[in-house]
Protein backbone atom coordinates (compact mmCIF):
# COMPACT_ATOMS: atom_id res chain seq x y z
CA UNK A 1 0.00 0.00 0.00
CA UNK A 2 1.32 3.23 -0.76
CA UNK A 3 0.39 7.21 -0.68
CA UNK A 4 -1.83 8.37 -3.13
CA UNK A 5 -3.52 11.41 -5.09
CA UNK A 6 -6.84 11.18 -4.92
CA UNK A 7 -10.08 13.42 -6.55
CA UNK A 8 -13.40 14.39 -5.43
CA UNK A 9 -15.46 15.72 -7.90
CA UNK A 10 -18.07 18.39 -6.57
CA UNK A 11 -21.06 18.40 -8.59
CA UNK A 12 -24.48 19.51 -9.61
CA UNK A 13 -26.13 16.79 -11.48
CA UNK A 14 -29.35 18.44 -13.84
CA UNK A 15 -32.10 15.95 -15.17
CA UNK A 16 -29.77 15.40 -17.99
CA UNK A 17 -28.20 12.26 -17.99
CA UNK A 18 -26.03 13.91 -21.39
CA UNK A 19 -25.26 17.24 -19.84
CA UNK A 20 -24.21 15.38 -16.36
CA UNK A 21 -21.93 13.15 -18.28
CA UNK A 22 -20.13 16.08 -20.23
CA UNK A 23 -19.85 17.80 -17.07
CA UNK A 24 -18.15 14.59 -15.27
CA UNK A 25 -15.91 14.02 -18.16
CA UNK A 26 -14.22 17.05 -18.29
CA UNK A 27 -14.19 17.67 -14.39
CA UNK A 28 -12.39 13.70 -14.41
CA UNK A 29 -9.73 14.87 -17.23
CA UNK A 30 -9.41 18.34 -14.81
CA UNK A 31 -8.54 15.47 -12.27
CA UNK A 32 -6.06 13.22 -14.27
CA UNK A 33 -4.27 16.03 -15.58
CA UNK A 34 -3.64 17.80 -12.13
CA UNK A 35 -1.98 13.55 -10.85
CA UNK A 36 -5.00 11.81 -9.40
CA UNK A 37 -4.89 8.75 -9.87
CA UNK A 38 -8.75 7.71 -7.51
CA UNK A 39 -11.01 9.85 -8.76
CA UNK A 40 -14.39 9.79 -7.31
CA UNK A 41 -17.66 11.31 -8.41
CA UNK A 42 -20.72 12.19 -6.25
CA UNK A 43 -24.00 10.36 -5.37
CA UNK A 44 -26.56 10.07 -8.57
CA UNK A 45 -23.98 11.66 -10.73
CA UNK A 46 -26.33 10.36 -14.16
CA UNK A 47 -29.00 12.97 -12.47
CA UNK A 48 -31.33 13.70 -10.34
CA UNK A 49 -34.92 13.88 -10.75
CA UNK A 50 -37.35 14.03 -8.34
CA UNK A 51 -40.52 12.65 -10.95
CA UNK A 52 -39.99 8.62 -11.15
CA UNK A 53 -41.50 8.33 -14.16
CA UNK A 54 -39.14 10.64 -15.73
CA UNK A 55 -36.05 9.06 -13.99
CA UNK A 56 -37.06 5.34 -15.94
CA UNK A 57 -37.58 6.76 -19.10
CA UNK A 58 -33.50 7.07 -19.11
CA UNK A 59 -32.70 4.33 -17.31
CA UNK A 60 -30.56 1.87 -18.45
CA UNK A 61 -28.36 -1.42 -17.62
CA UNK A 62 -25.12 -1.36 -16.22
CA UNK A 63 -23.72 -2.12 -19.25
CA UNK A 64 -25.45 0.41 -21.78
CA UNK A 65 -25.41 3.47 -18.94
CA UNK A 66 -23.87 6.05 -19.78
CA UNK A 67 -21.93 7.31 -16.83
CA UNK A 68 -20.71 4.24 -16.64
CA UNK A 69 -19.34 3.54 -20.03
CA UNK A 70 -17.87 7.38 -19.86
CA UNK A 71 -16.34 6.22 -16.88
CA UNK A 72 -15.11 2.43 -18.00
CA UNK A 73 -13.71 4.55 -21.14
CA UNK A 74 -12.07 7.30 -19.57
CA UNK A 75 -10.58 4.95 -16.80
CA UNK A 76 -8.69 3.20 -19.01
CA UNK A 77 -7.53 6.12 -21.51
CA UNK A 78 -6.11 7.83 -18.88
CA UNK A 79 -5.02 5.29 -16.22
CA UNK A 80 -6.82 6.43 -13.57
CA UNK A 81 -9.05 4.50 -11.07
CA UNK A 82 -12.47 6.14 -11.51
CA UNK A 83 -15.43 5.16 -8.57
CA UNK A 84 -18.33 6.84 -9.87
CA UNK A 85 -20.53 7.17 -6.59
CA UNK A 86 -23.56 6.10 -8.01
CA UNK A 87 -26.05 6.73 -10.52
CA UNK A 88 -29.28 5.28 -11.51
CA UNK A 89 -29.51 1.93 -12.91
CA UNK A 90 -32.31 -0.28 -14.67
CA UNK A 91 -32.55 -3.20 -12.24
CA UNK A 92 -34.49 -6.79 -12.43
CA UNK A 93 -38.18 -6.97 -12.18
CA UNK A 94 -38.73 -3.12 -12.90
CA UNK A 95 -36.72 -1.75 -9.96
CA UNK A 96 -34.35 0.74 -10.04
CA UNK A 97 -30.71 0.42 -8.09
CA UNK A 98 -29.08 3.22 -6.65
CA UNK A 99 -25.41 2.04 -8.01
CA UNK A 100 -21.52 2.59 -7.65
CA UNK A 101 -18.75 1.41 -9.86
CA UNK A 102 -15.04 1.03 -9.51
CA UNK A 103 -13.29 0.99 -12.36
CA UNK A 104 -9.47 0.00 -12.84
CA UNK A 105 -6.93 1.77 -15.31
CA UNK A 106 -7.32 -0.97 -17.72
CA UNK A 107 -11.33 -0.05 -18.11
CA UNK A 108 -12.48 -3.39 -16.48
CA UNK A 109 -15.27 -2.95 -13.88
CA UNK A 110 -13.52 -4.10 -10.81
CA UNK A 111 -17.22 -3.57 -8.05
CA UNK A 112 -20.39 -2.62 -7.85
CA UNK A 113 -22.07 -1.91 -5.08
CA UNK A 114 -26.20 -0.66 -4.83
CA UNK A 115 -26.68 1.32 -1.74
CA UNK A 116 -28.26 -0.10 1.39
CA UNK A 117 -29.99 1.76 4.10
CA UNK A 118 -32.71 4.04 2.13
CA UNK A 119 -33.14 7.74 3.16
CA UNK A 120 -37.10 7.52 4.15
CA UNK A 121 -37.60 10.49 6.30
CA UNK A 122 -39.70 13.26 7.53
CA UNK A 123 -37.76 16.26 7.88
CA UNK A 124 -38.38 19.96 9.17
CA UNK A 125 -40.36 22.26 6.97
CA UNK A 126 -41.93 19.58 5.13
CA UNK A 127 -39.33 18.02 3.23
CA UNK A 128 -40.10 14.46 2.77
CA UNK A 129 -38.29 11.66 1.09
CA UNK A 130 -39.36 8.10 0.30
CA UNK A 131 -36.32 6.19 -1.66
CA UNK A 132 -37.99 2.89 -0.68
CA UNK A 133 -40.81 3.84 -3.19
CA UNK A 134 -38.03 3.82 -6.23
CA UNK A 135 -34.89 2.24 -5.11
CA UNK A 136 -34.55 -1.29 -4.61
CA UNK A 137 -31.99 -1.92 -1.38
CA UNK A 138 -28.54 -3.50 -1.67
CA UNK A 139 -27.79 -6.51 0.67
CA UNK A 140 -24.50 -6.59 0.44
CA UNK A 141 -20.99 -4.34 1.41
CA UNK A 142 -17.68 -4.90 0.09
CA UNK A 143 -14.46 -3.37 0.57
CA UNK A 144 -11.96 -3.66 -2.65
CA UNK A 145 -8.28 -3.96 -2.91
CA UNK A 146 -6.71 -1.63 -4.99
CA UNK A 147 -2.87 -1.47 -5.45
CA UNK A 148 -2.52 1.48 -3.25
CA UNK A 149 -5.42 0.88 -0.74
CA UNK A 150 -7.90 -1.43 0.37
CA UNK A 151 -11.04 0.61 -0.21
CA UNK A 152 -14.71 0.22 1.37
CA UNK A 153 -17.74 1.16 -1.03
CA UNK A 154 -20.88 2.88 0.86
CA UNK A 155 -23.32 5.76 -0.69
CA UNK A 156 -24.80 8.60 1.43
CA UNK A 157 -27.38 7.85 3.98
CA UNK A 158 -25.49 4.43 4.84
CA UNK A 159 -23.14 7.34 6.61
CA UNK A 160 -25.37 6.98 9.52
CA UNK A 161 -25.24 3.26 9.83
CA UNK A 162 -21.69 3.24 11.94
CA UNK A 163 -21.50 -0.84 11.71
CA UNK A 164 -21.71 -0.91 7.89
CA UNK A 165 -18.12 0.74 7.87
CA UNK A 166 -17.30 -1.29 11.43
CA UNK A 167 -17.46 -4.08 9.06
CA UNK A 168 -15.68 -2.70 6.40
CA UNK A 169 -12.54 -1.80 8.92
CA UNK A 170 -12.30 -5.18 10.56
CA UNK A 171 -12.31 -6.38 6.91
CA UNK A 172 -8.87 -3.89 5.94
CA UNK A 173 -10.49 -0.83 4.83
CA UNK A 174 -7.94 1.58 5.36
CA UNK A 175 -10.07 3.92 3.38
CA UNK A 176 -14.26 4.82 3.58
CA UNK A 177 -16.02 6.64 1.18
CA UNK A 178 -19.39 7.70 1.47
CA UNK A 179 -20.27 9.71 -1.88
CA UNK A 180 -23.56 12.13 -1.34
CA UNK A 181 -26.35 13.95 -2.04
CA UNK A 182 -27.08 14.92 1.67
CA UNK A 183 -29.68 17.68 1.91
CA UNK A 184 -29.00 20.82 2.60
CA UNK A 185 -30.77 20.51 5.53
CA UNK A 186 -29.26 17.26 7.02
CA UNK A 187 -25.59 18.55 5.59
CA UNK A 188 -25.60 21.89 7.84
CA UNK A 189 -26.54 20.16 10.85
CA UNK A 190 -24.99 16.54 10.60
CA UNK A 191 -22.45 16.20 7.49
CA UNK A 192 -19.38 17.28 9.47
CA UNK A 193 -19.48 15.56 12.70
CA UNK A 194 -20.63 12.33 10.40
CA UNK A 195 -18.04 11.96 8.30
CA UNK A 196 -15.55 12.95 11.21
CA UNK A 197 -16.92 10.59 13.39
CA UNK A 198 -16.52 7.26 11.10
CA UNK A 199 -12.91 8.25 10.13
CA UNK A 200 -12.28 8.30 14.25
CA UNK A 201 -14.37 5.50 14.77
CA UNK A 202 -12.80 2.97 12.89
CA UNK A 203 -8.93 4.49 12.25
CA UNK A 204 -9.87 5.20 8.33
CA UNK A 205 -9.62 7.81 6.21
CA UNK A 206 -13.30 8.96 4.77
CA UNK A 207 -13.56 10.73 1.56
CA UNK A 208 -16.96 12.11 0.33
CA UNK A 209 -17.65 13.21 -3.47
CA UNK A 210 -20.96 15.28 -3.10
CA UNK A 211 -23.82 17.23 -4.66
CA UNK A 212 -23.91 21.04 -4.31
CA UNK A 213 -26.32 23.59 -4.81
CA UNK A 214 -29.73 23.71 -5.98
CA UNK A 215 -30.74 21.52 -8.74
CA UNK A 216 -33.23 21.77 -11.63
CA UNK A 217 -35.75 19.23 -9.78
CA UNK A 218 -35.97 22.16 -6.91
CA UNK A 219 -34.06 20.01 -4.15
CA UNK A 220 -31.05 21.99 -2.42
CA UNK A 221 -27.93 19.68 -1.76
CA UNK A 222 -24.90 20.55 1.06
CA UNK A 223 -21.78 19.68 -0.96
CA UNK A 224 -18.78 20.41 1.16
CA UNK A 225 -17.02 17.16 -0.16
CA UNK A 226 -14.49 16.38 1.97
CA UNK A 227 -11.63 14.33 2.83
CA UNK A 228 -10.95 13.12 6.73
CA UNK A 229 -7.79 11.67 8.20
CA UNK A 230 -7.79 8.60 10.34
CA UNK A 231 -7.50 10.67 13.03
CA UNK A 232 -10.97 12.99 12.30
CA UNK A 233 -9.01 15.89 10.61
CA UNK A 234 -9.89 17.75 7.87
CA UNK A 235 -7.52 17.14 5.11
CA UNK A 236 -9.20 18.93 2.58
CA UNK A 237 -13.05 20.61 1.79
CA UNK A 238 -14.88 22.19 -1.11
CA UNK A 239 -15.93 25.75 -0.06
CA UNK A 240 -19.56 25.25 0.00
CA UNK A 241 -21.34 24.27 -2.81
CA UNK A 242 -19.82 24.95 -5.62
CA UNK A 243 -19.15 22.59 -8.50
CA UNK A 244 -15.78 22.05 -8.62
CA UNK A 245 -12.61 19.04 -7.53
CA UNK A 246 -11.32 18.40 -3.91
CA UNK A 247 -7.66 17.32 -3.68
CA UNK A 248 -5.81 15.37 -1.28
CA UNK A 249 -2.56 13.04 -1.22
CA UNK A 250 -4.02 10.06 1.05
CA UNK A 251 -1.12 7.40 2.83
CA UNK A 252 -3.25 4.33 3.85
CA UNK A 253 -0.23 4.11 6.72
CA UNK A 254 -1.91 6.49 8.53
CA UNK A 255 -5.04 3.97 9.46
CA UNK A 256 -2.44 1.77 10.81
CA UNK A 257 -0.93 4.44 12.80
CA UNK A 258 -4.04 5.56 14.40
CA UNK A 259 -5.19 1.89 14.80
CA UNK A 260 -2.08 1.03 16.79
CA UNK A 261 -2.53 4.06 19.21
CA UNK A 262 -6.91 3.50 19.60
CA UNK A 263 -6.76 -0.33 19.55
CA UNK A 264 -10.93 -0.25 19.54
CA UNK A 265 -11.28 -2.19 16.42
CA UNK A 266 -9.14 -5.11 18.66
CA UNK A 267 -10.69 -4.36 21.71
CA UNK A 268 -14.31 -4.40 21.23
CA UNK A 269 -15.80 -6.91 23.08
CA UNK A 270 -19.44 -9.27 22.63
CA UNK A 271 -22.06 -8.21 25.10
CA UNK A 272 -25.51 -8.10 25.67
CA UNK A 273 -28.69 -5.56 26.54
CA UNK A 274 -31.07 -6.03 28.91
CA UNK A 275 -33.93 -4.58 29.54
CA UNK A 276 -35.24 -3.69 33.15
CA UNK A 277 -38.94 -2.69 33.57
CA UNK A 278 -38.62 -1.03 37.24
CA UNK A 279 -41.73 -2.55 39.49
CA UNK A 280 -44.89 -0.68 39.32
CA UNK A 281 -45.80 1.24 42.13
CA UNK A 282 -42.23 1.76 43.30
CA UNK A 283 -41.52 4.87 45.77
CA UNK A 284 -38.63 7.42 45.32
CA UNK A 285 -37.50 9.79 47.71
CA UNK A 286 -38.18 13.16 46.88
Amino acid sequence: MSEFKAALLQMRSGTSVERNAATFEAMVREAAANGAVYVQSPEMTGALMRNRDELKAVLRNGEEDLIASSARRLAHELGIWIHVGSTAIAAKDGKIANRAFLFGPDGREVATYDKIHMFDVDLDNGESWRESATYEPGRRTLVAELPFANIGLSVCYDLRFPQLFRAQALAGAQVLTTPAAFTRQTGEAHWHVLIRARAIENGAWVMSAAQGGTHEDGRETYGHSIIVDPWGRVVAEADGSEPGVVYAQVDPAQSAEARKKIPNLKNAREFTVDVVKPQVGLKFAS
